[in-house]
């Protein structure tokens, strides 16, 4: 009897490691499928020629990496406040790539696309019918 639980235990352990897996999995492909499109969207709306965007995208990797490390667990101000000095910081180098204009209008996509994503993945929420707990 322990010899069938120990096999069932094994079996039930190893299908739960290979379903977080596939789940880790398809995190990577949405993370990977939303970056595509990130960068799709802004190439287009800034209309980057190759020599631009060849010098544009490791800048703004540098750009996303300083933002990602600013510490989310700092007081709402101080965090706002770290976030416009990393966009400050970086104005200069996105200006110099593909100018004035389109660097602000960089900085105001980069939060519309934030903003539209947001808004699809919730409309997709809201769509999905809810389960009813107690039933």
């Amino acid at each position: 009897m322990k010899k069938y639980l120990l096999i069932l235990t094994l079996i039930l352990g190893a299908f739960s490691f290979a379903k977080a897996q596939d789940q880790q999995g398809d995190e990577q492909n949405n993370q990977k499928k939303i970056k595509a499109l990130y960068v799709a969207y802004v190439s287009e709306q800034l209309q980057l020629t190759p020599d631009e965007a060849q010098k544009f995208w490791p800048v703004h990797t540098q750009f996303e990496n300083d933002i990602k490390a600013v510490n989310k667990d700092l007081p709402e101000l101080q965090k706002q406040q770290a976030y416009l000095d990393v966009k400050k910081r970086y104005q200069e180098n996105f200006s110099r790539i593909i100018g004035t204009n389109r660097c602000e209008r960089f900085f105001r996509m980069d939060g519309e696309f934030k903003r539209k994503l947001l808004d699809q993945y919730r409309q997709r929420n809201n769509q999905r019918p809810r389960l009813r707990r107690g039933l």
